[in-house]
């Protein structure tokens, strides 16, 4: 797992969603052509280029000029089923190839652009490496089986965000009696810093804050997820099914690994990379130089996305669990929290 730490708490802090309600990992970001990444000293933009191979063209999603060409070349082999030492890439007019000698090389001192066409082609100077025979005799790449990118269902008992966490960051430990301690941790760094989560950067007071994070019935949000990525030093990714995007808390502190969730606009879950072989364990904890997570878990989105499995917070019904009232989407149960003080939603 990972160590705590000591220090200021960064990360963004939209106010505080309604109690009970939803806290959005959104706020503080700027669109990109292939998701959404916090504002911050980074000023590098998401590119977007495509790959033509024998088996036709293909978007490559994730990449910015500081991408290294490793990450690159990985996502090329994903794709094509070429190794990335099999690989010839050409890119410009007339297509001219690219010196693949040095994978720490980054995208932006290579000659190529966002917006570019990459002609991917086997280098068949090279040996093919890892080989087979096919039925005709002649040796060939085979495809291995590539790891998959897969939800866990953690309960929907007001604290999924707090057990999604603590699943990720353990390795893989579902334990949902872990989101009370997981409360007043986060209350407890509230409490010790009055001037930096005051009332504009929690929408209550300080000491208000902090007994209502404490209650089984509220739900946790952006400012909770900033708070714990810095808690556990890594990078905490979201990926929204809603929009398709990524909010990354974290990203500008150096870490050297993150974590990811997946959210339908009520409920989160975690997100573990798993191996066609059954004796290898799921990983949940990735490098940061690892981007090709991060296009698989936009590619799990969207197809989440395509079957309408989210939730629209602005237009979902819901019921106050106290005096029964009907409500629909947040404003108006953060309306209605406001004038009764009832912070017990579900959702009808």
């Amino acid at each position: 797992m990972f160590g705590s730490s000591k220090g200021g708490h960064f990360g963004v802090h939209p106010q505080a969603g309604y109690p009970g309600g939803v806290s959005h990992p959104g706020s503080g970001a700027k669109a990109g052509p292939t998701g959404v990444w916090p504002a911050g000293d980074r000023t590098d933009t998401m590119w977007r280029l495509r790959c033509k191979a024998k088996d036709g063209t293909h978007v490559l999603q994730g990449l910015s000029s500081r991408t290294r060409l490793r990450e690159l070349q990985g996502q090329i082999a994903a794709i094509t089923g070429i190794a990335p030492g099999g690989q010839r890439i050409l890119v410009g007019f007339p297509p001219e190839c690219l010196d693949l000698s040095n994978g720490e090389t980054v995208l932006g001192d290579l000659p190529i652009q966002s917006g570019d066409m990459l002609i991917v082609e086997e280098d068949q100077t090279r040996p093919r490496t890892p080989s087979a025979f096919t039925n005709h005799g002649a040796p060939s790449y085979v495809r291995e089986p590539l790891p998959v990118l897969s939800r866990t269902v953690v309960p929907a008992d007001n604290s999924c965000l707090f057990t999604s966490v603590y699943y990720v960051v353990e390795g893989g430990v579902l334990n949902p009696a872990c989101a009370p301690e997981m409360r007043r941790l986060i209350a407890q760094i509230v409490a010790s810093d009055p001037d930096f989560y005051s009332e504009a950067i929690l929408g209550k007071t300080n000491e208000e804050y902090c007994d209502w994070i404490k209650r089984d019935d509220t739900w946790g949000g952006a400012i909770e997820i900033s708070i714990l990525s810095k808690f556990y030093q890594c990078e905490i990714c979201v990926v929204d099914t809603q929009t398709v995007r990524i909010d990354r808390f974290g990203e500008d502190a150096g870490y050297s690994k993150r974590v990811l969730l997946i959210y339908d606009g009520i409920h989160y879950d975690p997100l573990q990379r798993n191996f066609p072989d059954p004796d290898t364990p799921p990983l949940t904890i990735f490098s940061c130089n690892d981007d090709i997570v991060l296009v698989q878990a936009l590619e799990l989105a969207d197809e989440a996305r395509r079957k309408r499995q989210f939730t629209d917070v602005n237009r979902f019904t819901l019921r106050c669990m106290v005096c029964q009232k009907g409500l629909t989407g947040q404003a108006e149960a953060r309306e209605h929290a406001k004038e009764t003080g009832h912070t017990n939603f579900g959702e009808v």
